[in-house]
């Protein structure tokens, strides 16, 4: 006969954190209840992907500090100033975070919640494909240097009746005049534009390297071998943007329908993106040298990699919070 102990293991073993925080009281005595709620509190929040919280103390309990410094890499900062970074130094640890997750929701098969976190992390892709270029996430406090100055038509407004020259649309070019600015607003100000448009200037940034018809000299003043990498990594993200996969989101509940795809749909739909993605010689080559020891979206960890010009593994915060859960049952 299975014990309270035995159930709560195997919910731990599907990081069911708010499952396990909320059966805890009725199964274990009463001093060992606040360590395991703010486990499991702190794991269903990374879970969620609530960004703007992680690494953040949770009311119910103390959580060890190792996994908070863990979460904070993929933090954004809540403030203008606020220190470390997080993921305005570097989207390659919520990227990695980003595969521990959507592995997590596949073998749960909550494939809504899976398909939403593809599309977050088709939203910065351009932003982690121009970090090595930057020398970090599109920091707003230190984009400037690398997009303005002569000959740039980053955020600059179209006179009107004058020749467009620059294919950004007019809430890209809003979304890049405003990063420039947006260091010196107080805290709403901040937090509204990276709720708002942040994503935006990473797909602006995209347009720069891989669409762009008139290059101004946000790319001209890279030299040509590292612009022709860019470039390619950026091409490489716009076609993972438009694939079958990410549009899955338009027929689940975090798009604008009702339905929510199976896993059978979302299988055939990776692999339809994964033969477009091989029209580029970057994806090509990502996904034909993958080796990603069983991953349920063979090849994805590989394509973040290119993408990113570094190799990204998913990560294993998650893993650790359970191992944790279960060590305290």
């Amino acid at each position: 006969m299975e014990t309270a102990r035995d159930v709560l293991k195997v919910l731990a073993g599907r990081c069911a954190f708010g499952d396990i925080e909320a059966l805890t009281p009725l199964a274990l005595p009463k001093e060992q209840v606040a360590p395991l709620a703010a486990l499991c509190a702190f794991g269903q929040r990374v879970l969620d992907l609530d960004a703007e919280d992680f690494g953040m103390p949770e009311d119910v309990g103390e959580v060890p500090k190792d996994l908070l410094d863990r979460a904070r890499a993929s933090r954004m900062p809540q403030t203008p100033k606020e220190q470390p970074r997080g993921a305005l130094a570097s989207l390659r640890p919520a990227y990695a975070l980003l595969l521990e997750v959507i592995e997590i929701r596949w073998r749960r098969r909550e494939m809504a919640a899976l398909v939403a976190a593809v599309h977050i992390a088709s939203e910065y892709l351009p932003m982690l494909a121009w970090e090595p270029v930057l020398g970090h996430a599109g920091d707003p406090a230190l984009i400037g240097a690398a997009v303005t100055g002569e000959g740039s038509r980053f955020g600059v407004a179209i006179e009107p009746g004058s020749a467009r020259l620059c294919d950004h649309t007019r809430p890209e070019r809003s979304a890049c005049e405003r990063t420039l600015r947006v260091s010196n607003e107080p805290g709403p100000g901040w937090r509204a534009y990276l709720d708002r448009q942040h994503s935006q200037v990473s797909q602006a940034l995209g347009d720069c390297a891989s669409r762009c018809r008139t290059p101004c000299s946000v790319m001209s003043r890279i030299d040509e071998p590292v612009r022709a990498r860019l470039t390619a990594r950026c091409k490489l993200a716009a076609d993972f943007t438009d694939s079958a996969l990410v549009r899955l989101r338009h027929a689940a509940p975090v798009g604008h329908g009702f339905g929510v795809p199976s896993p059978e749909e979302v299988e055939t739909a990776w692999a339809r993106s994964r033969a477009s993605l091989r029209h580029q010689p970057l994806g090509k080559a990502a996904l034909d040298g993958a080796a990603d020891g069983g991953y349920p979206l063979p090849g994805l960890p590989a394509l973040f990699s290119a993408i990113a010009g570094a190799e990204i593994v998913p990560d294993g915060l998650l893993r650790e919070v359970t191992t944790r859960i279960t060590a305290s049952l």
